[in-house]
């Protein structure tokens, strides 16, 4: 009896020991992957932003606003992909540098795994069913009003400098150089109005508003040429200051998609594309918990081979579920398949995989075992 406490001490420590440098180390790896992700995805989403604003499609004022908003919609993902890479990279070192013998000589079986690797799950589940639910949704309605708002503003705030573009009623064309302060030089401004195209040049310009809220491009030091199209017979006149009012462009009114409504509307409505939006923010954190445990059976690897080929399957798993998932989603929109079938179908084969996975590799070490 007095042996007791001292043995369930020493299991308690051992325990202890165990889960801690396996989630120190889950820590580090998880740090460096999604910094390396988070780079990827910022590099990727700001070269689009930059071509469209340097295109005129995209006031370059919007390019951090719609770049940070971009960043908070593929949270979600990258903290999925990040927990298990993070997971997989961990243990297939183990393996590799043989660490794993040393735990299973220990008696450390691979169940035994799961719940440091659990225990460093939850956070990242709990923090991706939030962005899910919330946040994601957020950004995209967000990103989209802010759209609107940037294609409701006066034409000329989206123009580049040294690039020619047409309004939005394609009755004008731009053109200007970059120049000092709140001016631009080197105008060129030709508009077509009543069969009559009127074509100008100015030196510099600005923008002024009104007290009533109207913007105009004043051209200061400029020439304008007016004549019928096909004509030959132009009138050319000088001017030293010429105010064009800018309309502003008016965008129609569209229903938001169904990934940028709040969780509560999709829980209210009936349509195919709730319930198939529903599903994939309820299957976020879900298949994120699946990856991380399939990463504890498919981690392994002999420590005398490389863990390319490991890395590999590992990778074209991933992209085929979250392939799936996509897929699965749309069939379910257009009522292609069954709610059931198309929400959960995947998940549950997922499941079977990672309990087979598990009973494989259980057998194969009980084998082990059993010749030494």
């Amino acid at each position: 009896m007095t042996n007791y406490p001292r043995t369930v001490d020493k299991k308690s420590k051992r325990r202890l020991l165990f889960d801690g440098s396996v989630q120190r180390e889950l820590s580090s790896v998880a740090f460096a992957v999604f910094a390396v992700l988070i780079g990827i995805v910022v590099v990727t989403q700001l070269s689009r932003l930059l071509g469209e604003a340097a295109s005129g499609t995209l006031a370059a004022k919007g390019v951090i606003v719609l770049l940070g908003f971009s960043a908070l919609n593929y949270l979600p993902v990258l903290l999925s992909l990040t927990l298990f890479i993070s997971v997989l990279l961990t243990l297939t070192r183990s393996y590799q540098d043989s660490e794993m013998t040393v735990w299973f000589v220990s008696g450390v079986s691979l169940v035994r795994w799961v719940r440091p690797v659990l225990s460093f799950s939850i956070p990242f589940i709990a923090t991706i069913a939030i962005l899910s639910f919330t946040l994601t949704p957020w950004a995209l309605s967000q990103s989209g009003k802010f759209k609107k708002q940037l294609e409701s503003r006066e034409e000329m705030a989206s123009i580049a400098p040294g690039v020619f573009r047409e309004s939005k009623q394609a009755d004008r064309v731009y053109f200007f150089e970059p120049g000092q302060g709140n001016r631009v030089g080197n105008i060129f401004v030709q508009s077509t109005q009543n069969q009559k195209v009127g074509t100008m040049v100015a030196s510099s310009g600005y923008q002024e508003m009104k007290p009533n809220g109207d913007r105009f491009l004043v051209l200061l030091d400029g020439t304008r040429y007016e004549g019928d199209e096909g004509a030959l017979d132009y009138r050319i006149m000088h001017f030293g200051r010429y105010e064009m009012r800018i309309e502003a462009s008016r965008v129609k009114p569209s229903l938001p998609e169904a990934k940028a409504l709040p969780t509560a509307v999709l829980l209210q409505g009936g349509k195919p594309a709730y319930v198939a939006e529903l599903g994939w923010r309820v299957g976020m954190p879900l298949s994120a918990l699946l990856l991380a445990l399939l990463a504890i059976p498919l981690s392994f690897v002999n420590p005398r081979a490389g863990r390319s080929l490991n890395i590999l399957m590992a990778i074209l798993i991933y992209m085929i579920y979250n392939n799936l998932l996509g897929m699965t989603n749309v069939w379910v929109t257009r009522q292609k398949v069954d709610v059931f079938i198309g929400l959960w179908g995947v998940h549950i084969g997922m499941l079977a995989i990672l309990l087979a996975l598990f009973y494989w590799r259980l057998s194969v070490f009980s084998l082990f075992r059993r010749k030494r």
